[in-house]
């Protein structure tokens, strides 16, 4: 174990059971695999070639892993100045940027269940069905800015 309390093989156990969990919501296993990873790094950020070093996979593999996980904006492509390597980063309120930009996606579902349900009818089973959807996705659109909120402020009071 290092002097700073950082003990190795407890963090390569705990990236694959992290990448585990992740994979079991749905995110691909390489991407879930360098996502952990990234997390576990003390400043949050590395480059392919060292992403590929740590988890011992090639780089063609953080090459597609790293475009999923910035597409779904979980994490950012980024160059410091003067350095020639793009390196990938999570951020500290990563989750609350991932959540908090949700919004725009949740409204695209609430305009497809919209037109779901114009389509299906109103008054069928599964207009009803659409609708309740509908209406769900706008409860949480809702309660998610006063979430938001509430999460900045309990930050704030740390």
């Amino acid at each position: 174990m290092a002097s700073s309390g950082r003990d190795e093989p407890a963090v390569a156990r705990f990236v694959e059971r992290f990448a585990l969990v992740l994979t079991e919501a749905g995110i691909p296993r390489m991407p879930a695999r360098v996502f952990a990873t990234l997390l576990a790094i003390e400043d949050g950020k590395a480059t392919a070639a060292g992403l590929a070093e740590a988890l011992g996979v090639s780089p063609a593999a953080i090459s597609g892993a790293v475009r999923y996980l910035d597409q779904v904006g979980m994490i950012i492509k980024a160059r410091d100045p003067g350095e020639r390597r793009d390196h990938y980063e999570v951020t500290d309120d990563l989750w609350y940027e991932a959540f908090g930009n949700r919004d725009k996606l949740m409204r695209t579902w609430i305009g497809a269940l919209a037109d779901g349900v114009a389509a299906v009818g109103p008054h069928t089973h599964a207009g009803e069905r659409l609708a309740t959807t509908q209406r769900f996705i706008e409860f949480l659109l809702t309660e998610m800015v006063t979430l938001m909120e509430r999460w900045r402020e309990q930050e704030r009071s740390r």
